[in-house]
């Protein structure tokens, strides 16, 4: 069983196995992401970069957490503080108007907890890459998945690399929210795009998702309330 908590954008917390993994903690406050301090301990932080605020601020994750930059890691990938974290390099949108900046490099990542392969969709900004896709295919049962468009993957292109990884549950992660700062899309442009009895809205910001809750044919989209 995999215990998660969705704290806000794109920064989850995954328990199993004795092990507390934070994904892509946010600046948090008025002055950076909008969201609260997340103020809880971890064994590990996880970041698909570490030049993005909304993606790469541990600073307020307490317990002194070994914390990792998945860009740094070997395309094979590492064990990192008992994990193995495998990531898959990608870029933010090469179209949108960063107000003049290059487009930063950030990564998915790939690990396994509690007996479930979870993939964190960092930042990407474009169509997951053919050979990205050819190496995930059937290789992850939950996906966290970024929904609310704009500078990050199009819709279109997520309903794509959905068809072709075909985990067997999915997140969202990264949409609309009254406190955030940014103008991205409602997570609701995103569950339209599935039948009503595949998604489950939890009423709560905590799943404790086991295998035997997983989709086969087609994936269970979970959504959560943010605790931020």
């Amino acid at each position: 069983m995999l215990t998660i908590t969705f704290y806000a954008h794109a920064s989850f917390r995954l328990e199993a196995d004795g092990l507390a993994v934070v994904t892509d903690p946010y600046t948090p406050g008025a002055h950076g992401s909008g969201f609260d301090r997340i103020d809880e301990p971890a064994d590990l932080v996880v970041m698909s970069s570490a030049t993005d605020r909304f993606h790469s601020d541990p600073s307020h994750v307490s317990g002194d957490p070994i914390v990792v930059n998945a860009l740094e890691l070997p395309p094979e990938g590492a064990l990192v503080g008992g994990l193995r974290i495998r990531p898959f390099p990608a870029y933010e949108s090469l179209t949108f108007d960063f107000g003049g900046r290059d487009p930063d490099a950030n990564a998915l990542y790939l690990f396994e907890l509690g007996g479930i392969r979870v993939l964190h969709m960092g930042d990407i900004g474009n169509p997951v890459p053919p050979e990205h896709l050819d190496a995930l295919a059937g290789e992850v049962d939950l996906l966290l998945a970024l929904t609310g468009a704009h500078a990050t993957i199009a819709l279109d292109d997520l309903d794509r690399a959905i068809e072709r990884i075909r985990p067997g549950a999915i997140i969202p992660m990264h949409y609309h929210s009254p406190k955030g700062v940014l103008a991205i899309e409602p997570v609701e442009r995103f569950l339209d795009r599935f039948p009503a009895a595949e998604v489950r809205r939890v009423g709560s910001s905590r799943l404790e998702l086991t295998r035997e809750m997983l989709g086969h044919d087609r994936p269970v989209v979970f959504v959560l309330d943010q605790s931020r």
